[in-house]
């Protein structure tokens, strides 16, 4: 049974970027481990969000002995793009200039943040 939406969860996202933080294949121990770091977890709730991830379309899952191995079939950017180009859309009616606007006003980004803008802005250009 294929999940209803493929687009990742605050909870799927925190797992893929454990993913793709490793660089070879990763087990469920290994993500159970790492997220156990951060907050507490249930070693269940990894294995059942890393086969919906699969189920998904975002790992791909090969058995090694008596592990799955799981691989991201997609880059972290590609799919941190696609993510972005849903919110603005789903947000802003597919228009980037409000969104890039309060980004700009936002009190978080700092000065060579926005030099660090200003001059990709020059290079699109």
């Amino acid at each position: 049974m294929r999940p209803k939406s493929s687009t990742l969860t605050p909870n799927e996202l925190e797992m893929m970027k454990v993913v793709w933080g490793h660089e070879s294949a990763v087990t469920v121990r290994d993500v159970y481990e790492d997220m156990r770091k951060r907050r507490p977890i249930a070693y269940t709730t990894v294995m059942t969000t890393m086969k919906t991830l699969e189920q998904k379309g975002y790992l791909k899952a090969n058995q090694q002995d008596r592990a799955y191995l799981y691989r991201p079939t997609r880059p972290k950017q590609q799919v941190v793009r696609a993510m972005v180009r849903e919110f603005v859309d789903r947000v802003f009616n597919g228009s980037s200039r409000p969104l890039l606007l309060h980004l700009i006003e936002d009190d978080r980004l700092n000065e060579a943040d926005l030099r660090e803008i200003t001059r990709m802005m020059g290079k699109k250009r």
